[in-house]
């Protein structure tokens, strides 16, 4: 039979309605295999009905779930509790919104807010080139496809963006920069120099310090600063991360 803990879970609230945040603690028994989101699931069930939280998918693909867990960001619903206990070496847990975008209700965060900084990179193909086999499909090699696909598998879930240093401070935020290079390294891309202008303005790679969290954080282990580093360097035709490991 799994493990149950009894948890203290430390909350920010926030009441648009009154303007008014406040920490609330919750106590509940939670089994082991449980995540996060089922915790807060629970606590909707049990305690309090009007504790607000985001979610979608859970199964750590849309990242609408972010939170912040004893100052980390994680996905709520990739987290299980038990997990939780061994990396935190406790079952006290103060959750926060990450705070890439104004808070609307409790853990709930403005996303669309979130992703002005993302559509300003434009992560889409903006002028693509001619493709070499009229009439048929786009081909990539999967040499040149190795180069960059890792990157491709960045949900936006703004784990990265919640603890880079940089990101409060003009900084568009790693995975804006990184849905950029992305289409830097993407064959198919013919405007280049929109992305570089992009890339290099006073609000791209510059601002970044470099501090690698964004790349401790990623749920989906992909190496965001080991991209920003290359682009910093002007090297979109870069070696894959994994080779340096």
């Amino acid at each position: 039979m799994a493990q149950s803990y009894k948890l203290r879970l430390e909350i920010s609230r926030w009441d648009p309605d009154r303007s008014k945040g406040w920490v609330q603690g919750y106590e509940i028994e939670a089994g082991g295999i449980l995540r996060f989101t089922d915790v807060f699931r629970k606590i909707n069930e049990e305690l309090d009905p009007t504790l607000a939280w985001n979610s979608s998918c859970e199964h750590a693909q849309c990242g609408t779930c972010s939170v912040l867990i004893n100052g980390r960001a994680m996905l709520a619903c990739e987290l299980l509790v038990e997990n939780a206990v061994a990396q935190f070496g406790t079952t006290r847990f103060k959750i926060s919104p990450i705070g890439v975008a104004p808070v609307v209700r409790d853990l709930v965060v403005d996303l669309e807010h979130a992703y002005e900084r993302v559509h300003r990179s434009k992560p889409y193909v903006i002028k693509r080139v001619e493709n070499p086999l009229k009439g048929g499909e786009y081909r990539v090699s999967p040499r040149t496809l190795d180069r960059y696909v890792e990157a491709t598998r960045c949900i936006n879930c703004f784990c990265c963006a919640a603890v880079c240093i940089s990101s409060n401070k003009g900084f568009l935020g790693p995975n804006a920069m990184l849905a950029s290079i992305v289409r830097m390294m993407d064959p198919r891309e013919g405007e280049k120099k929109e992305r570089l202008k992009l890339l290099y303005s006073e609000r791209g790679l510059y601002r970044c310090h470099t501090s690698k969290g964004c790349s401790h954080v990623c749920p989906k282990g992909i190496d965001v600063a080991h991209f920003l580093a290359l682009a910093k360097q002007g090297d979109f035709q870069g070696g894959r991360p994994a080779e340096r490991r």
